[in-house]
């Protein structure tokens, strides 16, 4: 029958060990009167001895001194572990260096910054460094913050990170876009641009009026294609219509009007306007929808008097006069009121500052590389030598 193993609790082998050491015991009589094993009140005997003269044993220990010692290092040594653990834990999130310090700058009210800034495992100066430069980035992130607000504004809501690109880069500031779009998301502000949208594809043509541009909307000189088209604008009580005109050189608008009647005079006098402000030039084709103010006879009479040549899109197909439609998209999303105006004078003081002012000088358009189409006239009329 196999013998089972005795154990002991560390105040049994404290009392068998003073025994000897206190109370004069030989190790066989202490032996026989606890009995143990001599070798094993030996080692017991000397545990005690060491322990009393200030050394910790591995085992666990005989004298309540050391006792509490090794709890203590129990302690210190789980809460080491559990450190380790949660800086493991904490670089395996990918945190960056900012969501650290704002850490750090959050615990360090309750902690000491050399404790917190020890246990996050970042340098302390490094902390300080970066606090004081941060001070300095702010301030300049602020002024930053408020020219892209005040553009934005400007634009009412409509701008969105390319266009503001463009507008400060015009006032000598150069920024990304990624940039701007930070700045922008700090602020809470969101383009007001609307989604895509389906438009159909028709292929018939009149055969009176051919579509002469065949969407060549890259003309290479001023006056050489213009564009017009009508949209509806409500203005409190009833519907406006607005005639515009643009030049596809750099699409600038040349000539607008507006009334309460969508008819052949309307398109007319923004003909007229655009004649007079372009210096009555002639040869200008003179491209439009299928529209029946643009095949009125009292409007072709108009084009064979300023001797130009008209050209119509296909029928049902917006692409073939895509930018005049995108003068009026952007006139519509980006600067009208969603529910339109109360008055008609006060649509056409806003729809003609629009196009006469913001749009044609303030607007940065991509078709311009970033730049409001009146000001990319002038900038070609200065390199081709007409100043």
């Amino acid at each position: 029958m196999r013998r089972q193993r005795r154990s002991f609790s560390p105040e049994f082998k404290h009392d068998a060990a003073s025994l000897v050491l206190d109370q004069g015991y030989s190790v066989p009589e202490a032996s026989r009167a606890v009995d143990v094993h001599e070798n094993t009140l030996r080692k017991w005997v000397q545990q005690l001895e060491s322990e009393r003269g200030g050394s910790t044993p591995k085992s666990k220990a005989l004298t309540p001194e050391q006792q509490r010692i090794q709890e203590l290092e129990a302690r210190v040594n789980r809460l080491e572990r559990e450190k380790a653990i949660f800086k493991k834990g904490y670089c395996t999130l990918n945190v960056r260096r900012p969501e650290i310090h704002a850490l750090i700058d959050r615990l360090r009210v309750h902690e000491s910054t050399e404790l917190v800034c020890s246990a996050l495992g970042v340098g302390v100066s490094s902390y300080y460094e970066r606090r004081k430069r941060r001070r300095l980035i702010g301030a300049k992130r602020r002024i930053l913050r408020a020219r892209v607000k005040r553009l934005f504004d400007k634009s009412r809501q409509s701008a969105g990170t390319r266009t503001l690109v463009d507008m400060l880069r015009d006032e000598g500031i150069v920024m990304g876009r990624f940039k701007v779009g930070r700045l922008m998301k700090e602020q809470g502000l969101m383009s007001k641009q609307p989604g895509k949208h389906a438009y159909k594809n028709v292929q018939v043509e009149r055969p009176d009026i051919p579509n002469l541009l065949d969407r060549q909307f890259n003309a290479e000189q001023p006056n050489q294609a213009w564009c017009g088209d009508i949209t509806y604008i409500w203005t409190g009580s009833a519907w406006h219509y607005a005639a515009v005109v643009i030049d596809l050189h750099t699409r600038r608008v040349i000539g607008w009007s507006m009334s309460h009647r969508p008819d052949a005079e309307l398109a007319a006098r923004a003909l007229d306007m655009a004649y007079e402000l372009r210096g009555k030039p002639t040869g200008v084709m003179f491209h439009s929808d299928q529209g029946s103010q643009y095949s009125a006879r009292k409007f072709r009479q108009r084009l064979w008097r300023y001797k130009m040549v008209q050209s119509m899109s296909r029928r049902g197909n917006c692409w073939d006069n895509s930018p005049m439609e995108r003068v009026f998209r952007s006139l519509k999303s980006e600067w009208m009121p969603s529910t339109g105006y109360h008055s008609p004078n006060e649509a056409k003081r806003d729809v003609g500052y629009y196009l006469m002012n913001y749009y044609n000088w303030e607007r940065p358009h991509q078709f311009n590389n970033g730049l409001p189409p009146a000001k990319a006239e002038e900038l070609a009329k200065k390199v081709s030598g007409f100043y």
